[in-house]
């Protein structure tokens, strides 16, 4: 029998298909199991134009038959079957697609479309298989034909017999070695897990021969194990459901089975979209939040399968970072794929659903914020930091599309508001947006800082993720409104101070000395406008805030960024008087209380104390 050569290809690209193309060994079940598909399509579509040729549903199928002892794996169909001569072309040169061509004959006029396209996909059979042998007979002939390789050197072909119209490809599995089990793919167990994951919702039934436990006839308690045939894959896939046939324990059950994640989706999105592009997806939004989520092992993207076929496990480019948490499948047959279907070529398709996801999801979170508020903000509390890094990032190219999603907790209504719940309050001679940083709640309303816009009546938004002022820095303003921090050094509200000429000037020298004092860690002492029970704070000057400096030094890479800090003495306070008689009559005890009051308020901001043991000395000095 004389051995035939691959025409096409030379041994080094079937080496490299079979090394290279493919991330992962398992994939060529897949394959294989989408050729056996398409070989049942292609007597649908010959059904549809020839009245002599019956489309007969229930008698095709897959099956997938291990055979442990004799060490083969066979992949059976009941499709359209091979010729002599279209074994010779489609197997014996490689990359040539049998159902690109039949795809190009035949239009697709219900949406039924062929899965494969390059003719590739068969020779992943390699990757697990040393002899790949493939018997076929064709729909209308009376003869059977065998093609037979053990890989690169080439093939056989020899008439067969085959009492069937159809194809099996029965593959001689590898021995197992160091680096790979391949006993795994004569597992039963292992072939319906890749099969479930690959090859679900293949619209064809793929059967395989399981072994089940059943009581044993004419006894009461005895189990036997019996051979039953069961279908594994679903075939139809839960976004092919007409809606109104599905309840919200589908999609709960749809959630669960996909394992999306443990919890229940607090919403979910069935799109059916046609036009420029066709997809259909599902989309969910999780109720909490993965342990992960925030780590570098955390992996964002969206199931893609292409006709039902999954293609890639997480398509991270089908979502913005922003929306990083919503889980859930897209099936397309209109993208790009590349030769191995394992990864897209970016093209304009991917990108128009990847927007029209975007959009939609965006369009879900406004629908909720407004009908479903307490749902919603049960969301945020999982993934609202999220959104907000979604403002900050990209120099906040996303502020447009996230700022109304936005929630943050207000001194007035006491729980969380929108920027644009806020702006509607808005007295109307206010001219910003007030907001106070710090590390609770509790601690942001002890602030000396926010006495004067409390006393104005004024509205405060209460900053508490590290990411909150850094995302309100990109925004700079919402409807015409700068943000305005109450530790800034103009609020824009401060009344002028009535005091003599010959005050300030006593006032100001007194100033310079403790600026003096605290050279290096101050950039000015002055008269607070803001201060009405508090003795002193710190104000910052310029774009880093002291709770910027706090999160950003917290960072592993320490950048030791320092805010401009401005110490304010509320020249209202017995402690001022007491400042200015030491300046008069004891330098040493300005010295002391100015070095306490700086240290008292490091401690108001949550700052830490340069020197713990000197401030502990100081407490001590003033006592006695």
């Amino acid at each position: 029998m004389e051995k035939k050569q691959f025409q096409a290809e030379s041994k080094r690209l079937l080496e490299m298909m079979i090394s290279s193309i493919y991330s992962q060994k398992e994939i060529f079940l897949r394959e294989l199991i989408s050729n056996a598909s398409d070989a049942i399509d292609k007597i649908y579509y010959k059904a549809l134009t020839d009245p002599k040729l019956v489309f007969n549903k229930e008698d095709y199928y897959i099956k997938v038959i291990a055979d442990k002892e004799n060490r083969t794996l066979t992949i059976r169909d009941t499709g359209i079957g091979m010729t002599e001569d279209e074994l010779e072309n489609n197997l014996g040169t490689i990359a040539k697609s049998g159902s690109l061509a039949f795809k190009k004959e035949h239009k697709s006029q219900d949406g039924h479309e062929l899965i494969g396209q390059f003719g590739v996909g068969f020779y992943s059979a390699f990757m697990v298989a040393d002899k790949v042998t493939v018997i076929s007979r064709a729909l209308g002939s009376d003869h059977a034909f065998k093609w037979e390789s053990t890989g690169t050197d080439g093939y056989t072909i020899t008439p067969c017999e085959k009492t069937e119209v159809g194809t099996d490809i029965i593959l001689k599995i590898k021995e197992n070695t160091e680096e790979e089990n391949y006993d795994a793919f004569l597992e039963t167990y292992r072939l319906q897990e890749i099969i479930k994951k690959y090859s679900d919702f293949i619209r064809y039934p793929i059967k395989m021969d399981v072994t089940v436990k059943k009581l044993k006839e004419g006894s009461e308690n005895e189990l036997v194990d019996v051979q039953e045939e069961q279908t594994i894959n679903s075939m139809v896939p839960i976004w092919r459901k007409n809606k109104n046939e599905l309840t919200p324990k589908d999609y709960e059950q749809f959630y669960k089975e996909k394992h999306y994640g443990f919890d229940k989706p607090i919403k979910y999105v069935h799109l059916n979209v046609e036009g420029t592009v066709t997809y259909q997806a599902i989309l969910f939004i999780p109720e909490t939040i993965p342990f992960n989520y925030y780590t570098k092992e955390y992996e964002k993207g969206l199931e893609l399968y292409s006709n039902g076929v999954l293609i890639m496990n997480k398509c991270a480019d089908l979502l913005p970072d922003h929306f990083s948490f919503v889980k859930g499948m897209v099936d397309s047959d209109s993208l790009s794929l590349n030769i191995s279907r394992e990864m897209l070529q970016h093209d304009r398709q991917l990108k128009l659903i990847a927007k029209n996801i975007a959009r939609k999801i965006k369009s879900q979170l406004q629908s909720m914020l407004k009908d479903e508020r307490e749902k919603y903000e049960q969301f945020y509390k999982s993934f609202g930091r999220q959104l907000k890094y979604g403002v900050y990032s990209d120099f906040g190219a996303n502020k447009e599309t996230l700022q109304d999603l936005l929630l943050f907790y207000s001194s007035k209504e006491k729980k969380l508001v929108t920027l644009d719940e806020y702006v509607s309050r808005m007295p109307e001679d206010q001219k910003y947006i007030y907001y106070a940083t710090g590390e609770s709640i509790e601690r942001i309303e002890k602030l000396p800082q926010t006495e004067i816009v409390a006393d104005k009546g004024y509205e405060i938004l209460y900053f508490t993720d590290d990411i909150d002022e850094f995302a309100i820095k990109m925004m700079m303003s919402y409807k015409d409104k700068p943000f305005k921090n109450v530790s800034s050094g103009d609020l824009g509200i401060e009344a002028e101070e009535q005091e003599t000429d010959q005050e300030k000037q006593e006032n100001q020298e007194l100033f310079d000395y403790m600026k003096n004092q605290l050279s290096g860690k101050v950039t000015n002492v002055k008269a607070s406008k803001r201060l009405k029970n508090h003795p002193v704070c710190l104000s910052s000057e310029g774009e880093i805030t002291i709770e910027m400096e706090k999160i950003l030094n917290a960072q592993p890479n320490n950048p030791n960024v320092k805010a401009n800090k401005v110490l304010e003495i509320n020249i209202h306070h017995e402690v001022f008087q007491t400042l200015k008689h030491a300046f008069e009559k004891d330098k040493d005890k300005l010295n002391l209380y100015t070095n306490l009051l700086y240290n008292q308020a490091l401690l108001i901001e949550g700052l830490p104390i340069e020197d713990p043991v000197q401030f502990t000395n100081d407490i001590c000095k003033i006592m006695v």
